[in-house]
């Protein structure tokens, strides 16, 4: 890789990627009530920004279990920990005892985010969401946050997202809610992210082989990963209409738009020119594939 890209916390050995972990829990999940779209929506986010998903799990509501996995974050020592689920005004909502367990710290009111609650549930009630506007215990848990944490601005739901820093390591609770979720993300989290990712950007190039058995073409494949150490080097097997191909996809990290073409350019050009010489016809997937920035 033409030089590291420059970030503020721990980062992969190899490329200079920000490390980031996802933590997702929910019963209704493991038990197969609810699938999991959240993961895969950060982690897609994640990559685009410039970071790498080192490790996502799935717990069930179980403070000691998310108390544990948080414990062995922090021993991991990821840039950005984020957890999903569990912030929620019912009893099973534990997510936030976990997390403060792992941390060793308690559960503390934090009255900026009580008035945050508590201006969602006026605005609920106005709009006929709901049946009184006033706070209650319910609602006040959520506003119970590890001690030393910042509530996030939820732009749709009742519970605030939660940040925690410890030795480096940001923890991000987000509800469980896709909707909630990712209008956390977009609308509260970009001074967090241009911390953590810079201006690091994230590309792909696709290239499509005429080719039903993928094993023909590994040795070639193998020669572009050994030549082109910082380009990932992935193939899968697809089906358009009656033809078999393999899909080629190529991705990079870098400091910018130029750095990320300078790896990704030779590394195409090589397969192009192998795997044709190899007596297969081989072009540009038709989709560019996907990319982006910090900040």
């Amino acid at each position: 890789m033409s030089g590291t890209i420059p970030t503020h916390g721990p980062a992969d050995p190899s490329t200079g990627a920000p490390l980031v972990e996802v933590v997702s829990a929910g019963n209704e999940v493991l038990i197969g009530d609810v699938l999991d779209t959240n993961t895969n929506w950060l982690c897609t986010r994640v990559t685009g920004l410039g970071g790498l998903v080192r490790r996502t799990v799935m717990l069930r509501d179980d403070v000691a279990a998310i108390g544990a996995e948080l414990r062995g974050c922090l021993a991991r020592r990821p840039a950005l920990v984020f957890t999903v689920g569990g912030l929620g005004p019912t009893g099973d909502d534990r997510t936030l005892e976990g997390v403060a367990l792992g941390l060793g710290v308690p559960l503390a009111l934090h009255l900026g985010a009580e008035r945050m609650v508590a201006a969602k549930y006026e605005e609920f009630f106005a709009a006929g969401h709901v049946p009184f506007p006033e706070m209650n215990e319910s609602r006040r848990k959520m506003a119970w946050l590890p001690a030393g944490a910042e509530p996030l601005v939820n732009p749709i739901g009742g519970a605030p997202g939660v940040l925690c820093r410890r030795d480096g390591v940001r923890i991000v609770s987000l509800p469980g809610v896709p909707g909630e979720l990712r209008a956390i993300v977009d609308e509260s989290l970009g001074p967090l992210f241009s911390e953590i990712f810079g201006d690091a950007r994230y590309e792909e190039r696709s290239l499509e082989v005429e080719l039903q058995d993928e094993s023909a073409i590994a040795d070639v494949l193998r020669a572009a990963e050994e030549r082109h150490p910082a380009v990932y080097v992935k193939s899968r097997a697809k089906v358009l209409g009656s033809t078999h191909v393999i899909r080629i996809t190529l991705s990079a990290r870098g400091r910018d738009d130029s750095a990320v073409a300078a790896l990704l350019a030779p590394a195409a050009e090589q397969l192009l020119t192998q795997v044709a010489a190899a007596g297969f016809s081989i072009r540009p997937a038709a989709e560019t594939g996907r990319g982006g920035a910090g900040g």
